[in-house]
């Protein structure tokens, strides 16, 4: 009895024994797979985490390669006459702009009739026929505003254009007020740079637009009624000349004149008082010729670094960022064998090294 005894107490001994190790070895297997399950949670919020950050240092990098630009922007009836001395301007700097052409409907710009590439399906597909004197000249231009906002990396706008006429004389109309009052009535150049900001202003505008449309009408000029007849009634006709004068009382209304500097990066030649050649008086500025065009001429407009208005009498120097700056960084009016003869002198190739290396 004392053997099987001492037998049954060894075989409880042993099966005690081994359901102690198997308990151990459970909860050591799940120790291990509850280490491996926060090995394999970690190593996933790690993956996650690093993956999120190499994202965002990708798309950093993206931006920070993709550089701010400026979208220029042209108004021309057909082709460009000087398009072979803007080619010479943009070559080389593609990645620091952005060209956009509004051209009547139905012309395109093709190796027939321009001499650039960078003009090539560069025009807009929604243009209007643009009569000088009408609100259809601003309406290009919002127009091309719109399609070069698209691009979030367009950050300056510069308006470009054809030849066309000009007049001064009673541009207001008070039939304007009161959405246009008198005195957020402002003149300034077609040829303006737009911030993205001030840009926006123009495309989103729904009330000094449809004042320009309503009371800005075309008057004929003296010079042309030597090919249409003198018109019968006038009344219903007043020149605002709204290229020269949307923009700038736009912001002007929207309290924005503040952070506009007032001048054009545009040189014109409008002292024409002591000129002997009957062409160059008159509305127009001049036109420089190929006698004009030398070294020296581009040099002196360079070289500008105030303005004289005179309807003001006063004197404006030019600046940037607070410090001392030349006026301007075009110039009108050109023909074509000026442009060539400034070409081939290499003038332009020199301005375009000193521009690259400051």
């Amino acid at each position: 009895m004392k053997q099987r005894k001492a037998t049954h107490q060894k075989s409880v001994y042993n099966y005690n024994k081994w359901k102690k190790r198997k308990i151990f070895v459970m909860l050591s297997l799940l120790s291990l797979l509850g280490f491996c399950l926060v090995l394999t949670h970690n190593s996933t919020t790690t993956n996650t985490t690093t993956s999120r950050i190499l994202t965002l240092a990708s798309l950093r990098s993206h931006f920070i390669v993709q550089k701010p630009k400026i979208a220029f922007l042209f108004i021309a009836r057909n082709r460009l006459p000087l398009d072979m001395l803007w080619d010479a301007f943009f070559k080389g700097q593609e990645s620091r702009f952005s060209i956009f052409v509004h051209s009547r409907p139905g012309f395109l710009f093709n190796k027939a009739n321009t001499r650039s590439e960078y003009f090539f399906n560069r025009q807009v597909n929604d243009s209007i026929q643009v009569d000088w004197g009408e609100a259809s000249m601003i309406e290009a231009e919002r127009i091309l505003l719109r399609h070069a906002l698209v691009d979030p990396l367009n950050e300056r706008f510069v308006f470009l254009s054809d030849s066309f006429a000009d007049t001064k004389e009673g541009r207001y109309n008070p039939k304007m007020a009161p959405l246009v009052p008198v005195y957020n009535w402002r003149k300034g150049s077609q040829w303006v740079v737009l911030t993205r900001k001030h840009a926006e202003v123009v495309v989103n505008d729904t009330t000094v637009f449809p004042m320009f449309q309503q009371h800005c009408k075309r008057r004929s000029l003296p010079e042309f009624w030597r090919d249409h007849p003198i018109p019968a009634d006038t009344s219903m006709e007043h020149n605002c000349i709204p290229d020269e004068h949307y923009v700038q009382t736009l912001l002007a209304r929207e309290g924005l004149e503040g952070e506009i500097t007032r001048r054009s990066l545009t040189h014109s030649s409008w002292d024409l008082s002591s000129s002997k050649d009957p062409e160059r008086r008159g509305w127009h500025p001049v036109t420089y010729k190929f006698s004009d065009a030398t070294p020296t001429l581009i040099q002196s407009i360079k070289d500008i670094d105030n303005i004289y208005y005179e309807t003001e009498y006063r004197r404006e120097w030019c600046s940037s960022k607070g410090k001392p700056s030349k006026c301007f960084l075009f110039a009108r009016k050109f023909t074509r064998p000026a442009a060539f003869r400034l070409l081939n002198m290499s003038v332009l190739g020199a301005f375009r090294k000193a521009t690259n290396k400051s």
